[in-house]
């Protein structure tokens, strides 16, 4: 029987820590009313009042028989869970991050719970949209509620305390959330759906020989119709799914043919739900067979989890890891355990969703920040349920409350989209996965084509399992890389725009194969900054110390610090001239100049910007799988893992942009991005090419990429990093100081600075400004500190580091300013 369990029965005055979803220091000691005594359990969510009148729901952390010293307890008001909603393992978790990413343990209950599981009064609470429900089974006070949210469409809890006339609305609120009747949400947001896919077959009357003779009768005077149907027929001899695509490539005519077909009643009009992975780079189909390569690796990866708990699992692009990683969760499943198949992108979670679901089914969960607050909250009670057992989601998965954890894939483990930078905690979701599996007694596996370099030196010392995939699966090759040199090529006349003209005659080689192009320029907007070509004025944001960047779309001057906008200047501010000129180019320009160059291609562009919709992604990446578009222009996102069938050329247009940029990771990333990006080419059985253009083709990244050499990036990146003390030797902490006074926010660095430098010494590096020195009208001074690994004990030094700031906190002239700690931050 555990502790807790004993309080239940007894009459006994119970006292519970409960974590707040709030940015304080320490969990907060309530007193549990008698009759309570046996509802309250480590994990469950009870209602308290804490300040003046606000009301949160808070977890309870820890119970005991001690009142606090410092204060009197308050009395809970409700107990809302019948059974804990976090259990021990979360909880575990959940203080091993407040420790080890220095944040409060509110801050992480943030970042965990769905919205519908923390609710508090400010909480807005809307009418579900099911038009099933009877209201008539409700009660007053229910029926009240809903009357009052149809009236106000949406209501605070606070709003329906007042309305009630009670403080303890939460219970009635958890029935009807829990009944259907309604949302609870800080944003509603959208859900995924789908892929769907129009397709087209005859009408009825014409399904048969006397139906389709008389149809073609009827086409005498249009025999572009007559050969579009032939075409359909000609094609349903070997696909059931038929495109508009398909006759249009296969017969050479135009839409507009093929929609008077559908408007005269001879197509119908289908939409059917397909994979979004579809092809034949990877099989589909559960009954898959693993060729040598990946057989000889799915039995290492098993040889090294009776020794290891984590493995690293190295393969090229397009190698088959994730039919590994399915075979794995089928034995993980098998021993009866759950598994967690961790992506970097939303966007890569709901491509893979259609592929695992043909393996998993309804044993298949989905959990990202694209579903809204209730479906996560659904998620969350089903994976507490053990109803799921496989998750595949973003970095916000690794909160779920998992019962019986066998697994954790951490698939592209080398993105910085694990990272979580603002707000805290600021966690690595991989880290985090490691650790949460070392909870659950689990194993890891970490997958990627080109590593981090802290993975692959933890794997080469032997703290990992190492597993290398060195060959494409099937048929399909690595691409040819060439590296084309900008200055050569503008002296010799050959550069159009931003087009080397061999990167332009690739494109057009391209395009008369019917084969698509993907075009990467890693900067978004038209034009990144807009300058007086006499006196050097640019325009700047007032928020932030950035440039302000030009969006065609918008025809507006963009920050993409503080989402500022304001109109495009046409005379200098500064000496009155009009000689306002762009700067740069981001995805846009490109867009733009490829119009003019390549008429008659057809474009899209895949950004921050054009996948604000709805479904932005979702329609973009099915439109170009189509071929609705020969060239899709994109930022990092086009990098993501995507897969697209008929790409045969990459055209990278700015290379220095990535390999200049002022980060101790600058050329780890940069190989990483270009080797990516080129592994969206020839994915299938044609061996695609890939362009390069920089004015630096001497580049020893460039040439490593070329020669797919990530074994040399790794040995002249580790020892640059033993040099100059970075990790994987050393541990690195960011303090950032900020305040809305320049000289403040400097005064209060240095004097932060100083206290740490008194117990850490050299280790201690800065105040200085970072690269972007002004946010949202904070001025920002950084604090670096460098740790070594061996011989320091990295909790003492923590806390030391809390001890400082808690001292400087005391000294009054610095009241207002702001500390964030970033543990781990690049």
């Amino acid at each position: 029987m555990s502790e807790t369990s004993l309080f239940h029965n007894d009459r006994e005055t119970l006292f519970v820590d409960v974590i707040l979803p709030l940015y304080i220091a320490k969990t907060y000691t309530y007193r549990v009313p008698l009759e309570w005594n046996a509802d309250i359990a480590i994990g469950k969510r009870v209602i308290v009042q804490f300040g003046r009148n606000k009301i949160y729901a808070a977890i309870v952390h820890r119970i005991s028989k001690e009142a606090p010293l410092s204060y009197e307890a308050k009395y809970i008001l409700n107990v809302i869970d019948d059974n804990a909603v976090v259990d021990a393992n979360q909880l575990a978790l959940w203080e091993w991050i407040s420790g080890y990413y220095m944040c409060y343990l509110g801050e992480v209950m943030q970042a965990a719970l769905p919205a519908a599981l923390k609710m508090a009064s400010e909480t807005k609470i809307a009418a579900s949209e099911n038009a099933n429900l009877d209201r008539s089974l409700l009660s007053d006070k229910g029926y009240m509620v809903m009357e009052a949210l149809d009236v106000a469409g949406e209501l605070t809890i606070n709003d329906i305390v007042k309305l009630l006339g009670q403080s303890t609305v939460f219970p009635l609120l958890k029935k009807l959330f829990d009944q259907g009747y309604i949302l609870i949400s800080e944003e509603i947001k959208n859900r995924y759906v789908p892929k769907r896919k129009a397709c087209l077959r005859f009408a009825p009357e014409f399904d048969d020989a006397e139906g389709i003779r008389t149809m073609l009768d009827s086409l005498n005077r249009a025999p572009k119709q007559q050969d579009a149907v032939l075409g359909f027929m000609q094609l349903r001899k070997a696909k059931t799914d038929i495109t508009r695509q398909d006759i249009m490539e296969l017969t050479a005519v135009s839409s507009g043919i093929v929609a008077s077909l559908i408007e005269k009643g001879v197509f119908v009009v289908e939409e059917k739900i397909v994979s979004r992975l579809g092809g034949e780079e990877v099989e589909v189909t559960s009954d898959f067979i693993f060729n040598a390569g990946q057989q000889q690796a799915f039995d290492q990866i098993k040889g090294f989890f009776e020794t290891k708990d984590v493995v690293l699992l190295r393969g090229v692009t397009a190698s088959g890891k994730t039919q590994i990683y399915i075979r794995l969760i089928e034995q993980a499943i098998k021993d009866g355990k759950n598994a967690l198949y961790l992506l970097p992108e939303i966007a890569l979670t709901t491509q893979i969703t259609d592929r695992l679901k043909l393996h998993f089914g309804d044993k298949l969960g989905v959990y990202h920040s694209k579903f809204n607050d209730n479906e996560r909250a659904e998620v969350w009670h089903k994976v507490l349920k053990g109803e799921y057992k496989v998750v595949v989601g973003a970095r916000s998965s690794v909160f779920l409350p998992f019962q019986h954890l066998g697994l954790v894939v951490v698939d592209e483990e080398h993105e910085n989209s694990y990272k979580q930078y603002e707000p805290a905690p600021r966690y690595h979701a991989r880290d985090t996965a490691i650790y949460l599996a070392h909870l659950q007694q689990a194993k890891v596996l970490l997958g990627s084509a080109t590593p981090s370099i802290e993975s692959y030196y933890n794997a080469k010392a032997g703290k990992y399992g190492l597993v290398e995939l060195t060959e494409r699966f099937g048929e399909s090759q690595l691409p040819e890389i060439q590296i084309v040199n900008v200055e050569e090529q503008g002296r010799k006349d050959q550069m159009f725009s931003y087009f080397s003209g061999i990167l332009l005659q690739g494109i057009t080689d391209a395009l008369e194969r019917k084969e698509q192009v993907i075009l990467f320029q890693n900067r978004r907007g038209h034009t990144p900054f807009m300058q007086c070509n006499t006196c050097g004025w640019v325009a700047k944001c007032v928020n932030c110390d950035v440039s302000l960047t030009y969006h065609k779309s918008t025809s507006h001057l963009h920050c993409h610090y503080c989402g500022h906008t304001e109109p495009p200047v046409q005379v200098c501010p500064a000496c009155g001239m009009p000689h306002i000129e762009s700067k740069g180019f981001g995805t846009e320009r490109v867009e733009e100049e490829l119009e003019l160059l390549l008429p008659q291609a057809r474009l899209g562009r895949l950004d921050l910007d054009s996948t604000k919709g709805k479904y932005g992604f979702e329609n973009i990446i099915t439109a170009f799988d189509n071929h609705e578009f020969d060239i899709l222009v994109g930022t990092q996102m086009v990098a993501k893992g995507l897969d697209f069938g008929r790409v045969s050329l990459i055209g990278i247009i700015n290379a220095d942009a990535m390999i200049n940029f002022p980060d101790f990771r600058a050329y780890e990333r940069a190989f990483s991005l270009f080797s990516q990006v080129a592994g969206r080419a020839g994915r299938r059985k044609h061996k695609g090419k890939v362009i390069i253009q920089t004015h630096t083709p001497n580049h020893r990244v460039l040439e490593q990429v070329i020669q797919h050499d990530y074994e040399g990036m790794f040995m002249t990146e580790i020892k640059e990093r033993k040099n100059y003390q970075y990790p994987p030797f050393y541990r690195i902490i960011k303090l950032d100081v900020r305040h809305t006074e320049m000289q403040y926010a400097s005064d209060a660095a240095s004097r932060l600075a100083n206290l740490l430098r008194a117990q850490l010494g050299d280790r201690v590096l800065g105040p200085e400004p970072p690269l972007i020195s002004r946010v949202r009208n904070h001025f920002i001074q950084t604090v670096t500190l460098k740790i070594e690994r061996s011989n320091v004990s990295i909790t003492r030094v923590k806390m030391l580091i809390s001890q400082a700031i808690t001292q400087f906190g005391m000294e009054k002239q610095y009241k207002g300013v702001r500390i964030s700690i970033d543990v781990d931050p690049y």
